[in-house]
């Protein structure tokens, strides 16, 4: 009898747990293992990431409209002469701001000014002229490398075709993409530089992991006839205004178009 009595009392107390388990109301701490079914959301994906059509057309004008009317004219910051120059440059400019490269290109292109002038000139001597822009000796030897093909494969002159310029050493596609849209008005492709990967993932227009994935979106999102101007504008966009750090977002006229999480407003 002791035996069944006990029996029945620890039967009525596990009866009671699942009781308070079932009913929120007779219990103010719910076991956290139960499982409590919700049932799923029939919203899809796509709207889930994006919520206010970040590449719907009329936003996209708007974007369009507020730097045209920021930067009617832009133009590419290296100083150059010409195509070679500006590839010499646009390598330089590699972890590297314009405005450094800007002050070593002048000196480099009065002592040389041609591709011919790299064929054979020795490597320590190009490095101590470009010693300041960073990365000098992987820098000087790219572009040794791609006068002499310039001078032996293309009789001296820079290609004109994206999957020419590839082939030369230190030339990926956003240096290609400035020589051939700015040097020769071909909009190839978007430039995709530091400035470009981060104001197109603040305003939503790509979340591209790497420079290749953004310039794709952007391709398909921008005109082609607007390549080239709308990287240079971006460009100066974000060194004027969307600063990395301290974006000026209360003088920004994109700012009701922009919902980044680092907003300061």
């Amino acid at each position: 009898m002791p035996t069944k009595t006990k029996s029945r009392a620890k039967g009525t107390g596990v009866a009671q747990t699942k009781s308070q388990i079932l009913n929120p109301k007779s219990s103010q701490s719910p076991n956290p293992k139960s499982k409590i079914q919700t049932p799923k959301s029939t919203t899809p994906k796509s709207q889930i990431l994006n919520p206010k059509s970040y590449s719907s057309p009329e936003r996209l004008q708007k974007i369009f409209a507020e730097l045209d009317a920021l930067f009617p004219k832009p133009e590419c910051a290296l100083l150059h002469e010409n195509p070679f120059q500006l590839l010499v440059a646009t390598i330089l400019s590699a972890q590297c701001t314009d405005e450094r490269v800007n002050k070593v290109t002048p000196g480099l292109f009065r002592k040389f000014p041609a591709p011919r002038d790299y064929v054979g000139l020795p490597q320590a001597e190009l490095e101590h002229e470009i010693h300041s822009t960073g990365f000098f000796r992987n820098k000087a030897k790219n572009i040794i490398g791609a006068a002499t093909r310039i001078v032996n494969e293309y009789g001296g002159q820079v290609p004109r075709t994206m999957d020419e310029l590839l082939t030369l050493p230190g030339v990926a596609r956003k240096t290609a993409n400035v020589v051939l849209g700015t040097a020769f008005g071909i909009a190839a492709g978007a430039v995709v530089d530091t400035h470009v990967f981060r104001i197109t993932h603040r305003l939503k227009l790509s979340e591209g992991k790497t420079p290749e994935k953004v310039e794709e979106h952007l391709m398909r999102l921008v005109p082609q006839a607007r390549w080239v101007s709308f990287s240079h504008q971006l460009i100066l966009f974000g060194r004027k205004i969307c600063d990395a750090r301290r974006p000026l977002c209360a003088e920004c006229p994109l700012a009701t178009l922009c919902d980044a999480p680092d907003k300061t407003i």
